[in-house]
């Protein structure tokens, strides 16, 4: 099998944002209960913060995170997590049926991102929260000194304000599952007015609207039409939520890539509508804030318990390669997509996972995201490419993904391939726009075993170094191998 991908460095979709590998904490689980934050911890430290598991999520160049939420964020009052902890109420978790004591909140989150070297996106609840306690968390948050919360954060031992850029209005307001749900004229009313006092207290804040949770729900994209059509003018981005999981078709699995490419331009789409039909000149970006392989049919309520293990997916090499496919696409869709949040960073659903008191390993999805996060930035180029199909409910996909991005200060280029095939592939790569190319590096992902994972004794599946590949006439000749994940450098 054979497939042809055309490179020229003119050929460009967009500058790769930083904030594309981003990444999302929430009260859920063990996502921050003995993930990120483990008092008495061998590896943490005075505040209760886990070196070990910072240390692998500076290794993933994580520069942002968004917190609290997630479902949790729709009956969270922001105020229970400040000031002295013996005096934070313990409450119930409504949405994932948990006990939250609230020992974690607002200022260990923003203590927590000073110690990663992570930017902070914050949301407000927009379920069972007003515009009002909005407006009061950006104060306490943001404003500098000499009103009621912005003074009780200097009480609290904080004094200079957090600045904090980012803001989601709400979580999945569009879905029945949410504390509160809100239909898409209501939500666009009540995030109206929420957007309005938050920006009375801090004019320079970003705010990323809600927008479809998935492509399955009845409302999308309508919700997506509803809501932009009366905060077009109010917010920065439109959030985009979408995960993906096997139930009884490798084919269909291995083509999620290519669905969620086709969620991306319908709410492009949707998006240009509204700007037409508003007369603007604006662009409306993406914030696709929560993404990931996550097998929704395993969940099981919490047992009202604090930090249980919920939603703790064990991943595979299958699971991978998926993900690797969505990774291509988020890179391939950089003029629209500026921030994403991978769902989520530790224990739930997650690339780093640890153990209560000892150790931390990598999931098998923690090498991709490595990889596009640490050798992605720069500039992503559009590829032509031809080559052989195969079926699956999302119609007919290229058994080759890509994702190409190039560096011109470092005069480099990168090329993320998977093989969704269970032959081996050749892929002739065309970069004559570049001048002289020369292989850097190729690492592969790989095993026999689609099943298998990685453990906190063995790690299975990692990269391993593969062959160079050959240069002739400016074309590069690759060899895949069956059901694999590529990276490859080139210098220029």
């Amino acid at each position: 099998m054979k497939t042809k991908l055309f490179i020229d460095k003119n050929l460009t979709i967009g500058k790769v944002s930083n904030l594309l590998f981003g990444s999302f904490i929430e009260h859920l689980g063990r996502a921050v209960y003995t993930g990120i934050y483990e008092p008495g911890h061998p590896k943490a430290d005075k505040d209760g913060f886990r070196q070990d598991v910072i240390d692998l999520i500076k290794e993933l160049k994580v520069p942002m995170v968004r917190y609290p939420g997630g479902n949790f964020l729709s009956g969270y009052n922001w105020e229970d997590g400040i000031g002295p902890k013996e005096n934070r109420p313990v409450r119930l978790d409504y949405a994932w049926q948990t006990i939250e004591d609230n020992t974690f909140g607002t200022d260990e989150f923003m203590r927590w991102c000073k110690k990663a070297e992570i930017e902070p996106m914050m949301a407000v609840n927009l379920g069972t929260g007003t515009p009002k306690d909005a407006g009061n968390i950006v104060e306490y948050c943001n404003f500098p000194k000499g009103t009621y919360y912005s003074d009780l954060r200097i009480k609290n031992g904080h004094k200079e304000p957090y600045n904090i850029k980012y803001w989601c209005l709400g979580n999945e307001m569009d879905g029945p599952w949410q504390i509160c749900h809100l239909n898409a004229e209501d939500y666009a009313k009540k995030a109206l007015e929420t957007a309005k006092i938050m920006r009375w207290v801090d004019p320079s804040i970003k705010l990323i609207a809600c927008g479809s949770s998935n492509a399955e729900i009845e409302t999308y994209p309508d919700w997506d039409r509803i809501v932009m059509e009366t905060l077009y003018d109010h917010v920065d981005y439109i959030s985009m939520h979408r995960y993906y999981w096997y139930e009884d078709s490798l084919e269909d699995f291995f083509a999620s890539y290519h669905d969620m490419d086709n969620f991306i331009h319908t709410i492009k789409s949707t998006a240009d509508f509204v700007k037409a039909k508003k007369r603007s000149d604006k662009v409306m970006k993406i914030s696709f804030d929560e993404w990931n392989v996550w097998y929704l049919n395993k969940w099981k309520p919490g047992g009202w318990k604090k930090a249980p293990h919920i939603l703790e997916d064990h991943y595979s090499l299958k699971d991978a390669l998926v993900f690797s496919g969505l990774l291509n696409t988020l890179v391939n869709n950089v003029d629209r997509v500026e921030i994403a949040a991978l769902a989520q960073l530790v224990n739930v659903i997650a690339p780093i996972f640890t153990k209560e008191g000892g150790g931390v390993f990598k999931q098998t999805i923690f090498y991709p995201f490595y990889a596009v996060s640490n050798y992605g930035r720069g500039v992503a180029l559009k590829a032509i490419k031809t080559g052989p199909k195969f079926n699956s409910k999302f119609g007919e996909v290229n058994y080759v993904s890509e994702a190409v991005t190039f560096n011109e200060e470092k005069r480099e280029i990168s090329v993320f391939l998977v093989n969704y095939a269970q032959e081996k592939m050749e892929v002739e790569l065309e970069l004559r726009s570049f001048g002289r190319v020369e292989a850097l590096t190729h690492k592969v992902m790989t095993h026999d075993d689609l099943e298998i994972k990685n453990t906190f004794d063995e790690e299975n599946v990692k990269f391993v170094e593969g062959e160079l590949p050959t240069v002739k006439n400016d074309v590069a000749t690759l060899e895949l191998g069956p059901l694999s994940y590529h990276v490859y450098r080139f210098k220029y």
